[in-house]
């Protein structure tokens, strides 16, 4: 009795109306827990998208019906016809930056990559990054790069078994080392997608409405969006809302443990706009929909609302991971690219349209030939 009487506090049960009467949603996310395997599938490798479409909004769109799993067939300029005036269309407004360098070790002029992660102090010029190869890379040495050495960095901590924290030498203001740092970096396109940059990927791998510089790689769902498209949005009165959420290499990072509520994702950084939580939660009180933008918009919106099931304005961090049964708040739709298997981007989207809908979904895909990742091709989450 005691037991069902910290139930009822906990969750509104009332032990007196027996076990059947039990916060159904919590049962089952007690007893359903998901493993890692489930999200397993065979992607042949041809389906892996290396290029982007030659127009952005003329990639493949799939529609889903969320509650009757059914499925349309469409090119994603179409999306539009899914959303009506005053309708809220939430995007990453995240920007990606030159992250791959390539450099030289003092004395052995051995050739080293650097992949920087994230700027820990604009005054010390301290970054976070992953080295390659690490095995030689210790405290005290010192990387070199650009043809003229124009720029060099000392090793000064391990972080993990890759990760290193650089302090840049450069006597300019931090504008010209800012500058001159991202002069010598490539844009940081996955190995998997392609080994080499091309010029194709300065303008295709970020998105057009992209802003607020921080991320080491693209908001996979907004790469689609045209400038021609958001025009029709603005004129069919669609409103248009923006997030950030800074990519790092968490969001990636292969999972290790078979049940899924032990997995820990990244911290990365988020930005929630006062003006965006009164876009949303004005539409959320008209009944209109809220139509989040890739994953990791979904994981930003989720990461800060009210009991009341409302948007509040956040600036800070979240390692928030989302996957079934997990039931999402704040949006009511969702666009995501395909996923490879075992992701979590595809345990996300998993979660938002409901397990067996979206893995059915990824059969007919492979079936019909979508394409996945990165540059691949789209799907429409909605009721």
């Amino acid at each position: 009795m005691h037991f069902l009487l910290l139930l009822r506090n906990k969750i509104g049960f009332s032990p007196y109306k027996g076990l059947l009467f039990l916060n159904i949603k919590l049962l089952f996310f007690i007893l359903y827990i998901m493993k890692l395997s489930q999200f397993d599938f065979k992607l042949p490798p041809e389906l892996i998208a290396k290029y982007p479409s030659k127009v952005r909004d003329e990639s493949r769109l799939m529609i889903l019906r969320k509650k009757t799993g059914a499925i349309e067939h469409k090119v994603f300029k179409d999306i539009i016809n899914y959303f009506d005036e005053q309708d809220v269309v939430v995007f990453n407004n995240t920007k990606v930056f030159p992250a791959r360098l390539y450099g030289n070790k003092e004395k052995t002029g051995a050739d080293i990559e650097v992949f920087l992660l994230r700027e820990l102090s604009k005054e010390q010029r301290l970054w976070d990054v992953l080295v390659d190869p690490a095995r030689k890379i210790r405290i005290g040495n010192k990387l070199y790069f650009g043809d003229n050495e124009n720029l060099v960095a000392e090793v000064i901590d391990n972080t993990t078994s890759r990760g290193r924290t650089l302090r840049f030498l450069y006597d300019g203001t931090y504008n010209e080392f800012k500058h001159a740092l991202f002069k010598l970096g490539e844009m940081p396109l996955p190995r998997w997608v392609r080994k080499k940059v091309e010029s194709i990927d300065e303008e295709r791998y970020q998105t057009i409405y992209a802003k607020v510089e921080g991320a080491v790689a693209a908001p996979y769902a907004g790469l689609h969006f045209s400038r021609e498209l958001l025009k029709k949005f603005e004129i069919r009165g669609i409103n248009v809302a923006e997030v950030t959420l800074h990519l790092s290499l968490g969001s990636f990072r292969e999972i290790d443990v078979e049940d899924l509520s032990k997995h820990k994702m990244d911290s990365e950084q988020i930005i929630i706009p006062e003006e965006t939580e009164i876009i949303v939660n004005r539409a959320k009180d008209a009944g209109k929909k809220i139509c989040a933008v890739g994953t990791t918009t979904l994981r930003t919106l989720e990461s800060s609302y009210t009991t009341r099931g409302r948007l509040k304005t956040y600036e800070g961090w979240t390692n928030k991971f989302i996957f079934p049964p997990y039931e999402c708040v704040i949006p009511d739709s969702l666009v995501t690219n395909f996923h490879q298997p075992l992701s979590t981007l595809l345990m996300m989207a998993a979660s938002f349209g409901g397990y067996s809908a979206v893995m059915k979904a990824y059969g007919v895909a492979i079936k019909e030939k979508y394409k996945f990742g990165i540059y691949g091709d789209s799907m429409l989450i909605i009721d």
